[in-house]
């Protein structure tokens, strides 16, 4: 007996709840915060915890404040606000949106 191996991506971005697959949202978490040297690690750190890898991460210093958007294309719609609680619980952490580009593309 052989058992093959289905990757989430192969149901494709979204896939429903009758195809045994959690479904995915893409969403970006763009942040502001204080620059201190330990700030990127606590950022990934809600992702790592619970085995996700974020597609991107983008930083830049401006100053005393840390601009920050990290991005996946397909997270599990159940964990986005568990992670967005998460982010917004880090030290320093000043501002935090949370946008979802296909809900916007769609409203568009």
């Amino acid at each position: 007996m052989t058992t093959e191996l289905v990757k989430p991506e192969a149901a494709g971005p979204r896939a429903d709840a009758a195809s045994g697959v959690a479904p995915t949202i893409a969403v970006r978490f763009m942040l502001d915060a204080e620059s201190s040297p330990g700030l990127l690690p606590r950022l990934l750190a809600p992702f790592a915890r619970r085995d996700l890898i974020p597609d991107r991460m983008w930083a830049h210093r401006s100053g005393p404040c840390m601009h920050v958007e990290i991005a996946m294309q397909a997270m599990p719609a159940d964990l986005v606000h568990l992670v967005e609680g998460n982010l917004r619980q880090v030290i320093g952490v000043t501002n935090l949106v949370q946008l979802r580009p296909a809900a916007e593309r769609q409203a568009a």
